[in-house]
C-alpha cells in the first residue's frame, strides 16, 4: 500500500506560499559572482592534472574506502595526508572528516561535556549550531562580535574545577562575510582560562601566507584549541580537517560520532586534498589578485551605490542589504537575467529585514565584470 505522502505535499505548499520553497538549480553560463571557489581551485585544470598524476605515481587498487576509519577504512594514504595538513596548518595534529558539516558536529557535540559551557557568537554556521546543539554542555550565545557581552557571560560562567569554558566562533561569517576580532578573542580566553574553537571555512586558501587561514595570519596557532578547515571552497576539492593537538585528535578519536560512524572518504579525494594544498601553496599571486578584487569593488560601490546598505565585511564575500524576501529576490533576478549569477538570502536564513544580495569575489573576476554587475545592482 503506498504511503500517504499528502501531509508533506501541504508542508511544501506552505514554504510556497511563503516564498520560501527551495529547489535545485544546474549550473550556468552565467558570470560567478555566487560559488565559494574564491581562488578558482575547482576549476583548475593543473589540479585536475596534479590529482591525476598522483593517482599514477600512488596506485590504489579500490575505489572507495569500504569502511570508517576505525574499522577498514584507515590508510597509510589517510596517515600521511593527516601529516601534510599538519605541517600546513602548523599544529601538531590533523583529523580528517567527510565534510565540513560533520567536522562541526564531531567536534561541538564531544568536546563540551555536561557542565561546561560553551559560548558561540550568534552568527556562527548552522553546522556549529546544531553540533552544539547535540552536546549537553550550557551553551550561550553572545551578540555577534561583542567582546563586552563575552566577557560579561564569562565573567559570570559557573565553571566547577573538573568543567571547562569553550568559546566557538568563525573568523569570517559566512552571511556577513566580516571578520572575528581573534586576537581580542584570545586574549579573553587567555584571561579566563577558555578555550578558543575557530571555524576557519571561508578564510582557508583566502588568508595566510599559503592559504592556512586567518589563525596563522595573526600568529595564534598556539592559543586555539581547535580549527576547522573545509576544502570544499578555497581548496576547491571536498573534505575538512579538524587541526590541533595530538590529544585533540586522540580525542576526536574516541568520541566524535560523525568521524566513528560514516565511511571514510576514498583514496581518490585523499589525493586530491593533497594536492589541492600543494597548489593552493602557489597561488599567493591569485590572492593578491582577489583582495585587489575586492577594493576595486568596494570603491565601485561607494561610487555607482552610495546609498546602499552593505555588511561591514573586507572579505570575498560581499553582501548588500535588501530588506524584504520578495524585494530582495527581484533584485537577484534582474542581476541574474543581466548575465551575474548572484543569489539571494532569504529570511528565516537570515533574520527578518536583513535580506540581502550575497555576492562572492573571486581572483578570476575581471574588473570588467566586477564593474558591469555593480551597473545591473545600480539599474
Amino acid at each position: 500500500m503506498q504511503q500517504n505522502t499528502t501531509f508533506l505535499t501541504n508542508r511544501l505548499q506552505q514554504r510556497e506560499q511563503a516564498g520560501l520553497l527551495r529547489q535545485l538549480r544546474t549550473g550556468s553560463d552565467l558570470i560567478d559572482f555566487c560559488s565559494n571557489d574564491y581562488l578558482g581551485l575547482a576549476r583548475s585544470l593543473a589540479l585536475w592534472q596534479a590529482t591525476r598524476d598522483a593517482e599514477t605515481q600512488h596506485p590504489v587498487a579500490q575505489n572507495g574506502a569500504t569502511g570508517s576509519r576505525l574499522l577498514a577504512g584507515h590508510t597509510e594514504l589517510a596517515d600521511a595526508l593527516e601529516i601534510h595538513l599538519a605541517a600546513f596548518y602548523q599544529t601538531e595534529s590533523a583529523l580528517v572528516f567527510n565534510s565540513g558539516y560533520d567536522a562541526n558536529i564531531g567536534l561541538l557535540s564531544s568536546l563540551p561535556q555536561r557542565g561546561d559551557v560553551l559560548l558561540t557568537d550568534e552568527l556562527i554556521h548552522a553546522s556549529m549550531i546544531d553540533g552544539a546543539r547535540l552536546c549537553y554542555a550550557d551553551r550561550q550565545r553572545f551578540r555577534h562580535n561583542d567582546l563586552e557581552q563575552l566577557a560579561q557571560l564569562m565573567q559570570n560562567a559557573q565553571v566547577p574545577d573538573a568543567s571547562t569554558l569553550f568559546v566557538a566562533v568563525e573568523s569570517v561569517y559566512s552571511m556577513d562575510g566580516d571578520l572575528a576580532p581573534l586576537i581580542e578573542l584570545a586574549g579573553l580566553c587567555d584571561r579566563y582560562k577558555a578555550h578558543l574553537i575557530v571555524d576557519e571555512a571561508h578564510a582557508t586558501g583566502v588568508y595566510g601566507p599559503n592559504g592556512e587561514g586567518r589563525v596563522v595570519e595573526l600568529g595564534l596557532q598556539e592559543r586555539v584549541l581547535a580549527r576547522l578547515h573545509t576544502f570544499g571552497k578555497g581548496t576547491g576539492v571536498h573534505g575538512a580537517a579538524i587541526v590541533g593537538s595530538t590529544v585533540l585528535r586522540n580525542y576526536l578519536i574516541n568520541t566524535a560520532r560523525s568521524f566513528i560512524y560514516t565511511t571514510a572518504l576514498p583514496p581518490h579525494s585523499l589525493l586530491a586534498i593533497r594536492c589541492a594544498h600543494e597548489q593552493m601553496a602557489r597561488l599567493g599571486q591569485e590572492r593578491e589578485q582577489l583582495h585587489q578584487q575586492i577594493a576595486f569593488f568596494q570603491t565601485l560601490a561607494a561610487q555607482k551605490l552610495p546609498d546602499a546598505h552593505w555588511t561591514d565585511s573586507s572579505s570575498p564575500i560581499q553582501c548588500l542589504l535588501i530588506e524584504g524576501n520578495e524585494a530582495c529576490r527581484s533584485v537577484a533576478m534582474r542581476a541574474q537575467a543581466a548575465g551575474f549569477d548572484v543569489r539571494a538570502i532569504l529570511s528565516p536564513t537570515v533574520p527578518v529585514g536583513q535580506e540581502r544580495i550575497r555576492i562572492c569575489l573571486h581572483s578570476f573576476n575581471t574588473e570588467d565584470e566586477i564593474a558591469g554587475l555593480m551597473d545591473a545592482l545600480a539599474s
